[in-house]
């Protein structure tokens, strides 16, 4: 398996899958370490800005393939920013400047030479609300796919995309129907499968559930547990429940006044196994959270 620099981040869609195994110490906030194990980001010193305000400050963690990774934290805490960082999503934002290292499989993601668009179909993205396009369930599956210029056969990309989200039995002789006939759960199991279509290395979820009823969200987060054996997955969510139900890592943020600015900065306070987190935090304010003390 070559190594990969900046430059496979240009290469054509032949070359995606091609991983390095890479073995690293979790950079932990707390005193207990972790074992070595596959990492795909290395998060090093990472600060966000929006114009003149440190919106996260000084994050440094590791996460870890073919796990779930979930950030947690009261609201304003930073972490959609974080996982926008992960896929150069902020780059979309016209005043965003990120400072530090993202660093994916060893590359450095904010390497001016990484073009973004391949970093966002190397690393997909489910957002909050479900926002299929108005089109049929069909053409949401392929569009991503045409744009990057698949050759093999269509149609046995669309099933298995849709088998892969659980959705195919549902849909499968609705195909040329519009996505929005679909329910609301359908509807974001149906950009889970528009996001697999493009073989993505990593998946990530902002707050996936949050517009869905009880048993809509335990089907993606079942969902969630199946692609995992295929994808590296980072969950942001505030349902501490969810986050205890499904991750394997948690990382708690929380929202602190900086001396030189009056506007809250999202710091990250302790980042261990999901056990650990919910169980034996080591920090105070971990556990003020997780209690239900604040938040």
């Amino acid at each position: 398996m070559k190594a990969m620099d900046a430059g496979t981040l240009t290469e054509p869609r032949e070359g995606l899958h091609a991983r390095p195994h890479i073995e690293v110490e979790v950079q932990q906030q707390s005193e207990r370490q972790l074992p070595s194990r596959d990492v795909v980001f290395s998060i090093r010193d990472l600060s966000v800005y929006y114009g003149g305000f440190k919106a996260v400050r000084n994050v440094s963690l590791d996460i870890f393939q073919n796990q779930i990774t979930a950030l947690i934290g009261p609201s304003g805490c930073g972490k959609t920013t974080m996982i926008r960082c992960l896929n150069r999503m902020n780059d979309l934002i016209e005043n965003a400047r990120v400072d530090g290292e993202v660093l994916y499989h060893g590359v450095n993601l904010y390497d001016k030479r990484v073009d973004a668009v391949e970093v966002r179909r190397r690393i997909g993205m489910v957002f909050q609300r479900p926002n299929p396009f108005p089109k049929s369930i069909y053409d949401n599956i392929t569009f991503g796919p045409k744009i990057a210029g698949f050759k093999g056969n269509m149609d046995e990309l669309v099933e298995q995309s849709l088998q892969k989200a659980a959705l195919w039995d549902e849909v499968k002789d609705r195909l040329k129907e519009s996505a929005w006939s679909l329910s609301g759960g359908q509807q974001q199991r149906l950009c889970i499968a528009r996001c697999v279509a493009v073989q993505p290395d990593v998946i990530l979820m902002d707050e996936p559930c949050s517009a869905l009823d009880p048993i809509a969200t335990a089907r993606v987060e079942d969902l969630m547990q199946d692609l995992k054996s295929e994808y590296s997955i980072v969950i942001v969510t505030h349902n501490m429940q969810q986050a205890a139900r499904v991750s394997e890592m948690t990382a708690f943020f929380t929202a602190e006044v900086q001396e030189d600015q009056d506007r809250r900065t999202g710091v990250l306070v302790e980042y261990d196994k999901t056990e650990q987190i919910f169980t034996n935090p080591s920090d105070e304010r971990t556990e003020n959270y997780v209690t239900g003390r604040f938040g």
